[in-house]
């Protein structure tokens, strides 16, 4: 970790602005990780994260934290697995603000540390699977949705959200050039009553710091049921809607991606099996263990019930 120590930095000598732009002479001790808590991640500098462990955290073995950083997808930087890691250097994650309105009392535009001043923040260990048949199990660091949603207190007609990814051509190159493998910005949207799930968080961190840039860094979605394409990364604006909003893979693929992205063994994609994964880490290419898939990525005591009465098969 890269935090060096400064002499004699007194606590009102820390200003909000010091802490999001990510000041490094900090001193160290109960100063530097109270900061830290608020600062997201830049161009190859992470910072320590403190995080109260969760109940909803699963024990099962965590992916190597190399493998997480160097294997996943994010079109913004490039096609390949290896692509985001190679290209997310250039992303510029500080000074970041969040967009927040459509149908709410209180719709305001926050600036990242102004969302963190008023959540508390936890450690998450989700399972995470991609409908391109892999998973990983990583610890997450953020806080519920839900508490950004009762902030603006969206009005009686709001029944979906919606999320929008960052555009900046000149620093994610997967957005430059003349074919673009995707519409952008990059959008994803959840019912009202998903979002609010207390499974259903905002991230900005992992393994114990601030989001890396190439996995959403400084801020994404996670909704561990789902789907990984359904956890949008980078996130600039969210909105209440009334009505079901279109997503990025929907609307490229309707016939592949459908709305709802719930994880089911039983709904295979068409060029993907989805009965059994591959978990990262377990060996590659023939050798690669196999593991059922299970329900709802294996969260089905908890969300189940958000689902009562509708036909998966045709609400995939």
């Amino acid at each position: 970790m890269l935090i060096r120590k400064a002499p004699d930095i007194r606590p009102s000598e820390i200003t909000p602005k010091d802490i999001y732009l990510g000041r490094r002479e900090l001193m160290t001790g109960g100063i530097a990780a109270a900061a830290l808590a608020m600062l997201p991640a830049d161009s190859g500098w992470a910072a320590a994260l403190e995080a109260r462990k969760s109940p909803f955290s699963t024990d099962e073995q965590q992916t190597r934290r190399a493998d997480a950083l160097s294997y996943n997808n994010f079109y913004e930087f490039g096609s390949g697995k290896d692509d985001p890691a190679a290209n997310a250097g250039s992303l510029t994650t500080a000074p970041w603000s969040v967009e927040v309105g459509g149908l709410v009392a209180k719709p305001t535009t926050y600036a990242l540390e102004d969302i963190l001043k008023f959540v508390t923040l936890e450690e998450r260990i989700y399972r995470l699977r991609c409908v391109e048949g892999w998973s990983m199990v990583i610890p997450w660091i953020g806080f519920p949705l839900a508490d950004l949603i009762s902030r603006v207190e969206p009005l009686g007609s709001a029944k979906y959200i919606t999320f929008e990814t960052l555009v900046r051509p000149d620093e994610m190159p997967g957005q430059r050039g003349l074919f673009q493998p995707l519409d952008w910005p990059y959008r994803e949207g959840l019912r009202l009553d998903e979002a609010k799930h207390p499974l259903t968080i905002l991230a900005v961190g992992m393994y114990g710091e601030t989001l890396p840039n190439q996995n959403g860094a400084p801020l994404r979605l996670v909704v561990p049921w789902k789907y990984g394409f359904k956890s949008i990364k980078s996130i600039i604006r969210i909105a209440f809607v009334e009505e079901q909003p279109p997503t990025t893979w929907q609307e490229m693929a309707s016939h592949e991606y459908g709305f709802y992205s719930n994880v089911n063994p039983e709904v295979d994609h068409p060029r993907w099996s989805q009965a059994t994964e591959r978990r990262i880490g377990e060996g590659s290419g023939l050798l690669a263990k196999r593991r059922p898939t299970l329900m709802f990525n294996g969260y089905g005591d908890e969300v189940a019930s958000l689902y009562a009465g509708l036909d998966l098969r045709a609400h995939y």
